[in-house]
């Protein structure tokens, strides 16, 4: 499945092209094996533990939007199979997580995308509504409504709004120029020549 926003390109190739810093931290893994998503960011800000601003903002997102929220990483169950249906009833595209979510199964019976810091069972209380549509900090990077948020296998990256553009163009010439390339590998050419490499590194002969 390719993802139009992203021009189908996966989280690797947009952070190399990019060539700034814009990818989450390690730890947001794919709910289920083979989630992909890609999207204009809705963000959340909750309180771990508490998943009352998830119900908001499932409430308050429009259409095709990801949900982005930082629920500071807490272990708990804040999203599972009732909200995921009902964001997917409203046009929303899936959810990036910095918290624990559960239903794994039932998200991927129902292929809904979803990232989190971890999967786990543990209630949570409704009594905090959050803040809704403000910039947060997601594993490191800063993230505003409106910016596009890629997610697969590899990672999460963030492209602010006013670069995702150029950066989605540099993309395709990267993967121009990797299809080039493996081509040459496959006659036989070696990544030390191609790349202009020295087998003993920058402290061998010839450097």
């Amino acid at each position: 499945m390719t993802h139009p926003y992203a021009g189908g390109h996966a989280t690797a190739t947009l952070y190399e092209a990019s060539g700034f810093d814009c990818a989450c931290a390690p730890g947001l893994r794919p709910a289920w094996p083979g989630a992909r998503l890609a999207g204009p960011a809705y963000t959340v800000q909750g309180m771990g533990g508490d998943n009352l601003a998830l119900h908001n903002a499932v409430a308050a997102a429009p259409p095709g939007h990801v949900l982005v929220a930082d629920l500071q990483g807490a272990v708990h169950g804040h999203w599972g199979e009732v909200l995921a249906v009902a964001a997917q009833v409203r046009g929303l595209l899936g959810l990036v997580i910095d918290g624990g979510v559960r239903d794994s199964v039932e998200l991927a019976e129902m292929d809904f995308p979803v990232f989190s810091s971890s999967v786990a069972v543990y209630r949570t209380g409704k009594d905090h509504p959050g803040v809704l549509g403000e910039s947060v900090v997601l594993r490191g990077i800063a993230v505003h409504t409106g910016d596009l948020i890629v997610a697969d296998a590899d990672g999460v990256v963030c492209l602010p709004h006013d670069t995702a553009s150029s950066v989605i163009a540099r993309a395709d010439e990267r993967v121009r120029k990797e299809q080039h390339i493996f081509g040459q590998l496959r006659n036989g050419e070696t990544t030390l020549e191609l790349y202009d490499l020295s087998p003993a590194g920058a402290g061998g002969p010839g450097e």
